[in-house]
């Protein structure tokens, strides 16, 4: 069964097409990379998903429950760590937050602090711990690594590792850094432009000599 399928999704701001006829699938308890330069529309299919943007047309279905956690974390700086957490509940009974600081521990010290005085770490691991409170089937994450240390970044992704083997979390991990994301997912689509230019295991993608340059550092382009 499938927790996310897209069909031929397009998304238009004005006259510009940000998605142009996408295609994805997430299975139950599975992980999958979406991978793309800036401006690829990666952020965009998110926000479709949870309906923050508008689509001109296609077909998005969501099987169970689906959490977001959107690109720069989107805290409530004034509120307490343990507030912001809470806040992730609001459509569920149980609002124990003690489970989410036995996943993250790192957050228990902080728990009475305000969310806007932690760090970019810290931060992130608390808007994961907000998505996680929704207690979902699935979940969206917008470039997690963004702005982290490199050792940060591979903590959390240790993190959602544990959680889809121990809770069965699928999860759709968007990503600049190629690398980072298939370290974790099995399977990848890659968007270029607003279209899927690629997709299939990390593995094949990984061996493909032009994603290599492009998206895994190598010598001919930038890396993503």
């Amino acid at each position: 069964m499938n927790v996310i399928e897209v069909e031929e999704l397009c998304v238009r701001y004005g006259t510009a097409t940000a998605l142009d006829g996408v295609s994805l699938a997430v299975g139950q308890g599975e992980l999958v990379a979406l991978v793309g330069a800036n401006g690829a529309g990666k952020t965009t299919l998110l926000n479709a998903l949870s309906g923050v943007a508008r689509r001109a047309s296609g077909r998005v279905a969501i099987q169970g429950r689906f959490a977001h956690v959107p690109e720069g974390r989107q805290l409530f700086p004034d509120l307490t760590v343990d507030d912001n957490l809470r806040l992730g509940a609001y459509r569920v009974r149980e609002r124990d937050t003690a489970w989410i600081y036995r996943i993250l521990p790192e957050l228990e010290r902080t728990r009475k602090q305000r969310a806007g005085n932690l760090s970019g770490g810290q931060q992130q691991m608390v808007a994961i711990g907000r998505g996680l409170m929704a207690q979902p089937d699935v979940m969206a994450i917008d470039e997690m690594s963004l702005g982290l240390a490199p050792l940060v970044a591979r903590g959390l992704i240790k993190t959602l590792a544990e959680l889809n083997r121990e809770r069965g979390l699928a999860v759709l991990l968007v990503e600049q850094s190629a690398r980072l994301a298939f370290s974790l997912c099995s399977r990848a689509y890659v968007l270029e432009a607003g279209r899927v230019a690629a997709s299939g295991t990390t593995r094949e993608l990984a061996e493909s000599a032009v994603l290599r340059d492009v998206y895994l550092g190598g010598t001919t382009k930038a890396s993503a």
